[in-house]
C-alpha cells in the first residue's frame, strides 16, 4: 500500500508542478525525450535484474513451457475481455466515449494516434519503441547473467542495488509522467466522463486471467487452485511466487515466479503492438499489476495522457487484489 501512495504521489507531484508551465508546454518537448531515456534507462536495469538471477535463466526448461503458456494465455484472455467490456460501454480504441462530443484537444490528440498508426501500417514494419524495449531487455539480461557469473561476488547487495535503481528510475518517470497529464490538461475531463466504469477493467483483467489460468491448470501438471493461485499474481514476482512456495506448493511458486517475471516483461514488448493494432485501453490488461509503475510510462508512451489513468487505476485496484487473491487459493 505504502508503495502505492508514493507512486500516486509522485504523479500527482508531476501534474501539479506542470500546470503553470502549461503556458509554455510548446517549449517543453524535451520532457518527453526524457522520458523516453528514462524508461529504456528502467527496462535495461530490470533486464540485468533479470539476468543476474541464474534460476531464472537455468531454469527454462518444463517449468519456463508451464509458465509459458500461463502466461500467454492470461493476457490474450485479459486483452479480449477488456476489448468485450469497452464494446458494451461505448468506449473507442483510444479510451474516449463514443456519443460524446470530442473537444478540441482530444481531436489533436486522437488525430496524432491515427496519424502515427498510418504511418506504422504504411511502414509494415515495428514501432521503433518495440524494438528499443526488446534490444534493451535482451541486452540488460546478457549483461546480468554474465557479469553474475563474473564480476558478482555479493548476489543480494547486487540485488539491492539495482533494486535502488529500478526504484529511483521509477520515480523519475512517474514524475515526467505526472508533467505529461498536467500539460495536457484534460485527463481528469476524461475521467471524470468515464467515472467508476473505469474500474470494469481490472476487473475484465482478472476474470480473463482467473479463467484462462484455471484452464491451463488442466492441462498441466498443477491442480486448478494451483492455477487460480499463479495466475492471482498479475505479474507481482516478488510477493504472489513467496506466498506460494511459504505454502509448500514449491513447483506452482517457481512457475508463478517465471509466469510473473514473462508477463511484465512480455507486457513491455507487447504494449506498442497492441495499442496499434487493437485498442489503447486493453494495454491495460497486459500488465496486471505493473500498470501503476513499471509498465505505466510504456502504456503512457505508446498510447496518450489519457489512457494513464486506465493503466494506474487498473494497476492499483489488481496490486492490491494480489495478497487477498493468492492466499486464497493456496
Amino acid at each position: 500500500m505504502s508503495d502505492a501512495l508514493i507512486y500516486l504521489g509522485t504523479c500527482i507531484l508531476g501534474y501539479f508542478l506542470a500546470i503553470p508551465l502549461r503556458r509554455h508546454k510548446e517549449k517543453l518537448g524535451f520532457i518527453s525525450t526524457l522520458q523516453l531515456i528514462s524508461l529504456l534507462c528502467l527496462v535495461l536495469a530490470m533486464g540485468v535484474r533479470i539476468g543476474a538471477n541464474r534460476n531464472v535463466v537455468s531454469n527454462l526448461g518444463s517449468y519456463g513451457i508451464y509458465a509459458l503458456v500461463f502466461t500467454a494465455a492470461s493476457m490474450a484472455a485479459s486483452v479480449f475481455c477488456i476489448f468485450i467490456v469497452r464494446q458494451l460501454m461505448g468506449i473507442d480504441r483510444y479510451g474516449m466515449m463514443k456519443e460524446r462530443a470530442v473537444s478540441a484537444e482530444e481531436k489533436r490528440v486522437t488525430e496524432r494516434s491515427v496519424s502515427e498508426t498510418a504511418e506504422l501500417a504504411q511502414s509494415g514494419g515495428i514501432d521503433r519503441l518495440t524494438i528499443f524495449i526488446v534490444v534493451c531487455v535482451a541486452a540488460g539480461i546478457a549483461a546480468g547473467y554474465y557479469a553474475s557469473g563474473h564480476w558478482i561476488t555479493d548476489a543480494e547487495s547486487f540485488s539491492s542495488r539495482i533494486s535502488f535503481v529500478i526504484s529511483a528510475g521509477l520515480m523519475l518517470l512517474l514524475l515526467f509522467i505526472g508533467m505529461d497529464l498536467g500539460l495536457d490538461g484534460t485527463v481528469f475531463a476524461n475521467f471524470k466522463k468515464v467515472g467508476l466504469r473505469v474500474l470494469v477493467f481490472p476487473a475484465a483483467t482478472a476474470v480473463g486471467t482467473l479463467a484462462s489460468c484455471a484452464v491451463c491448470a488442466l492441462f498441466l501438471p498443477v491442480t486448478v487452485k494451483e492455477g487460480l493461485a499463479i495466475g492471482s499474481g498479475f505479474a507481482w514476482y516478488s510477493l504472489a511466487p513467496g506466498i506460494i512456495l511459504d505454502a509448500g506448493h514449491i513447483m506452482a511458486g517457481t512457475i508463478s515466479f517465471m509466469h510473473n517475471v514473462m508477463r511484465e516483461v512480455f507486457s513491455i514488448i507487447l504494449i506498442p503492438i497492441v495499442a496499434r493494432k487493437i485498442g489503447y485501453v486493453e494495454c491495460t490488461g497486459l500488465c496486471g499489476s505493473t500498470g501503476m509503475d513499471v509498465c505505466l510510462p510504456v502504456v503512457e508512451r505508446a498510447t496518450s495522457g489519457n489512457i494513464a489513468v486506465y493503466s494506474f487505476v487498473s494497476g492499483f485496484v489488481l496490486s492490491m487484489s494480489v495478497p487477498l487473491l493468492v492466499p486464497l487459493f493456496v
